[in-house]
C-alpha cells in the first residue's frame, strides 16, 4: 500500500469507501461504527492512479483539489455515492454522475461561519488598506497620509445572495452599524426582516451599496452576474468582495472599473481560472487577493469532512440520503 495511506479494515464483502486529498483524520474515525464499511484515506492522487484503483470503491469522497470527471466516474464502476467535502461540486461532473446513477453529496453547512469570516476580513482589509499598509511598513516606509481607510459604521452593505454564508455575514456586519440590503429571489419579505435586512432588486442594491459582498453558487443564471453593465451602474468607489465563485464576477470587467475608479477596492477569494496566472487585475494596487482560503481553517476541515463522511456511511449501510445535489438516473 501506498506511503500515507490509511485504513478502517474489519473484514471481507465490505462496502468500501476511499477518501482521497489528505481529508480531516476525524472523518475517518466516523467509519468505525460502520461494521459494514471499510474506509481509506489516501492523499491527492493523480487521474491514471485514481482511475486504477476506483473500480473497487461504493464511494469516493473528495476535496477540490480532485477532479471527479465522466472518464473517472465512467472507471467506478461500483460507486453508488461521490461526497464533496465542501460546499462546491465544479470539480465533480455531476451530469455524468446522475447518468450512472450515482448520487453526489456534499457538506453544504461545515464551512459556512469559516467562509462568512473571510469575507468579511477582505471586507474590512479593504476599507483600511491594511495589506498596503502592511507592505509599506515592511519596506520602512511610513505612509500613513497616503493610507487613509473608510470606516464601516452608517455604509450600506449589498449583500448579493441570502444563503448559509450571506445569513452569517449579515449578522456580523449588523453589530458594525452599518445598513445592510440584499438580493435573493428566494427568500422571502419576512425572512429578510427577521435578518435586519431589506430586500431590494438588484439595480437598487447596486446603486445604494458602499460595499458589495457576493454569496451565491456559480450556475448558468449566475455566471459573470457581475460584469461591465452592473459596475456601470454602480456608484463609484464602492468596494466589491467575493469570497463564492470566481465565475460569478467578470474579472477583466473589474479590472476596467478599478482603472476608471468606478470601484473603489476589489478583494477576491476566488477566481475564473485557479490559480488566476499573470492576470493584470493581481497587480493593481486597490485590490486585496487570497487562494481561495474561504473554507481554510482547521475547524471548518474537520466539520465537512466529518459532515459528509457521515452523510456517505448513513447512505451506504442505512439508505439515507442527506445534503444531495443531483437527481440519479436509473
Amino acid at each position: 500500500m501506498a506511503p500515507g495511506w490509511e485504513k478502517i479494515k474489519k473484514g471481507s464483502d465490505m462496502y468500501k469507501v476511499l477518501m482521497t486529498d489528505n481529508i480531516a483524520k476525524e472523518a475517518l474515525d466516523v467509519f468505525v461504527d460502520y461494521p459494514d464499511i471499510d474506509a481509506v484515506a489516501v492523499g491527492t492522487l493523480r487521474e491514471d492512479e485514481l482511475a486504477r484503483i476506483l473500480p473497487e470503491y461504493a464511494a469516493v469522497i473528495v476535496r477540490s483539489p480532485t477532479k471527479l470527471t465522466k472518464d473517472l466516474i465512467d472507471a467506478g464502476k461500483a460507486l453508488k455515492f461521490i461526497g464533496r467535502a465542501g460546499v462546491g461540486v465544479d470539480n465533480i461532473d455531476v451530469e455524468a454522475a446522475s447518468a450512472r446513477g450515482i448520487t453526489v453529496m456534499n457538506s453544504p453547512g461545515g464551512n459556512t461561519v469559516s467562509t462568512a469570516e473571510h469575507a468579511i476580513a477582505m471586507l474590512m482589509a479593504l476599507a483600511r488598506r491594511i495589506p498596503q499598509a502592511d507592505r509599506s511598513v515592511r519596506a520602512q516606509r511610513w505612509e500613513r497620509g497616503q493610507l487613509k481607510g473608510v470606516e464601516l459604521n452608517g455604509k450600506t452593505l449589498g449583500v448579493v445572495g441570502l444563503g448559509r454564508v450571506g445569513r452569517e455575514v449579515v449578522r456580523r456586519m449588523l453589530a458594525f452599524s452599518m445598513r445592510v440590503i440584499a438580493v435573493d429571489p428566494f427568500v422571502a419579505g419576512e425572512t429578510a426582516e427577521e435578518l435586519g435586512v431589506r430586500l431590494v432588486d438588484m439595480d437598487t442594491l447596486l446603486g445604494e451599496s458602499d460595499f458589495i459582498t457576493i454569496h451565491v453558487p456559480l450556475g448558468s443564471d449566475t455566471e459573470a452576474l457581475i460584469s461591465d453593465a452592473e459596475l456601470s451602474r454602480m456608484r463609484d468607489g464602492v468596494f466589491l468582495v467575493n469570497c463564492a465563485r470566481g465565475g460569478v464576477v467578470d474579472e477583466a470587467a473589474v479590472a476596467r472599473a478599478l482603472e476608471s475608479g468606478r470601484l473603489g477596492g476589489v478583494a477576491l477569494d476566488v477566481y475564473q481560472k485557479e490559480p488566476p496566472g499573470a492576470h493584470p487585475l493581481l497587480s493593481h494596487e486597490r485590490s486585496v487577493f487570497t487562494p481561495h482560503l474561504g473554507a481554510a481553517t482547521k475547524e471548518a476541515q474537520v466539520r465537512v469532512a466529518v459532515d459528509v463522511a457521515r452523510n456517505v456511511a448513513d447512505a451506504l449501510s442505512k439508505g439515507r440520503i442527506r445534503d444531495a445535489v443531483n437527481a440519479p438516473k436509473g
